[in-house]
């Protein structure tokens, strides 16, 4: 009797995660279009995606631009979004982003990759009923 030889997987968890973790502490550049604070609508089933507008400083900060005040990265911040986006799962939110017949503010590539893969953990935890928390 033949034994099925083991494999070792090719992908290691910790070690992607700790690439994700570097790469994450990168210099980027803000979108001047604006921004997107993703959360969940339980109880329609949607992934929503809130935009607000923001002008950039010679620094690189985020701007309120009725205030001038910078955005606060943590902690709550008492502004209305200019839009709000929803679909079922990422594609359907992601298409009516970049797709839609209306525009949206969006015109960084590095910007979009990132509310792509955003918006599948928000779809993962929509379907598995875990937290999300946007990164």
């Amino acid at each position: 009797m033949t034994q099925a030889p083991t494999t070792t997987p090719l992908v290691n968890a910790t070690e992607l995660a700790a690439l994700d973790d570097q790469l994450s502490n990168r210099f980027i550049e803000l979108d001047p279009e604006g921004y997107y604070i993703i959360f969940l609508d339980r109880d329609a089933g949607l992934i929503c995606a809130a935009h607000y507008t923001n002008t950039i400083s010679e620094k690189g900060l985020a701007l309120d631009p009725e205030t001038g005040e910078p955005i606060p990265v943590r902690g709550k911040v008492e502004r209305k979004p200019t839009q709000i986006y929803t679909g079922r799962t990422a594609k359907e939110l992601g298409m009516k982003l970049t797709e839609g017949e209306e525009r949206a503010p969006l015109s960084c590539f590095d910007h979009a990759l990132y509310l792509g893969r955003e918006f599948v953990r928000a779809e993962l935890a929509l379907i598995n009923g875990t937290e999300y928390v946007q990164d």
